[in-house]
């Protein structure tokens, strides 16, 4: 709340694409791997039989392949106009369907030995242990309260920079949304937006329930869906509406209040979920420069298609690219290393160091402006 009251959110004016195509492109990895483990731990579990291991592998990649490739349609020349928009907005509904019916034909053909684990949620709405709903915090002892200062801290930031920099990224000029909004402008609504974030938070963490967070992956994925193309493929606007939004959220409301809603869930198996995180993670990538660089550096720049960079002389390039990938792995490295409370630190050092590379001379203002440059 802090930060809403004192305009802090008006420090996301130092951020910058460097930035943000980090931590896109952070969120989009971890969405995969966590993915690639789920089924890799398929066959190594010993609970689990090879079987359901490469049944595990064939519902998440037929989850993956079939949302990816009717999202796309959008972008070929089958059917009509109509088809391609609407086939194209429901291709992640319709790979869930796919992975979902493809578990329970095994399951309903081989029985047991190919019965797959499905979302474990409780049948109640009720904490999971049986505690009272307002956590006793008052309970704890005074070093414990004082002890929490740090990870609060932590905390705080974390909350800071996942909710703003998703808001630069949805908001980015790119998208072409204008309600709201000045022209070009990225902290249209940002405070308000923290002041509920933490109320919010404050309520949740009261009752023991998870904090409400900025999602960055399902954001990006929502704008794009509203987007419109013209006929080359290029976006030409965003249907800027709230019908979506609510109506996406009620019905998360509606599985955690309502017992019908979560018996439904129950029968989705676990593969078919990480099929979807695995198109979610990729479908944040195509437009995040980073990876198209990282993607360059495997080309041959004699004859791959100009880049809006191609005037940055490809050493310098590469060396953006290179320190960009290095942040990334430091940020996954403290994030699964025992000092991972540390995390959000590594994060708010990312604005300090990209104009630090200018400032110290490493590239120059005139190529960084260029590879740097705001939409």
């Amino acid at each position: 709340m802090h930060s809403s009251v004192t305009s802090a959110s008006n420090l996301v004016k130092y951020l910058t694409r460097f930035t943000d195509e980090i931590f896109s492109t952070l969120i989009s990895f971890i969405f995969v791997v966590e993915a690639v483990q789920n089924i890799g731990r398929s066959f190594t579990d010993p609970a689990s039989t090879f079987t359901k291991g490469l049944l595990t592998t064939i519902v998440a990649v037929s989850t993956y392949f079939t949302a990816n490739t009717l999202r796309g349609l959008r972008n070929t020349v089958y059917f009509n106009k109509s088809i391609r928009k609407n086939v194209s907005n429901f291709g992640p509904t319709m790979g869930v369907l796919a992975g979902a019916l493809i578990a329970r034909s095994a399951r309903l053909s081989q029985g047991a030995a190919a019965t797959l684990p499905a979302l474990a949620i409780p049948e109640t709405f009720a904490t999971t242990s049986g505690r009272p709903w307002l956590v006793p915090l008052m309970d704890l002892p005074v070093w414990a309260r004082w002890g929490a200062f740090l990870p609060a801290l932590m905390a705080t930031v974390l909350l800071f920079l996942d909710q703003n920099i998703t808001v630069r990224l949805v908001n980015n000029p790119l998208y072409k949304m204008e309600k709201g909004r000045r022209k070009g402008n990225m902290l249209d609504g940002m405070h308000a937006d923290m002041l509920i974030i933490s109320i919010l938070t404050a309520l949740t963490s009261l009752v023991g329930l998870p904090w409400l967070v900025a999602a960055t992956v399902r954001s990006i994925s929502h704008v794009r869906a509203l987007s419109i193309f013209d006929s080359a493929g290029k976006l030409k606007s965003t249907i800027e509406q709230r019908i979506t939004g609510l109506s996406i959220h009620s019905l998360i409301g509606a599985c955690v209040l309502f017992d019908k809603p979560r018996s439904v869930l129950t029968q989705i198996p676990k593969p078919v979920l990480m099929g979807l995180f695995m198109f979610l993670g990729t479908s944040a990538l195509p437009g995040n420069e980073m990876w198209e660089r990282i993607k360059g550096l495997f080309k041959d720049s004699s004859v791959a298609p100009k880049e809006r960079w191609a005037a940055v002389p490809r050493k310098t390039t590469t060396l953006f690219t290179a320190i960009q990938i290095a942040c990334l792995a430091a940020m996954v490295y403290v994030k699964e290393s025992p000092i991972g409370v540390l995390f959000p630190v590594v994060i708010a050092l990312l604005a300090p160091l990209r104009f630090a590379l200018e400032k110290m001379g490493i590239i120059s203002k005139e190529n960084i402006d260029i590879l740097d440059v705001e939409d």
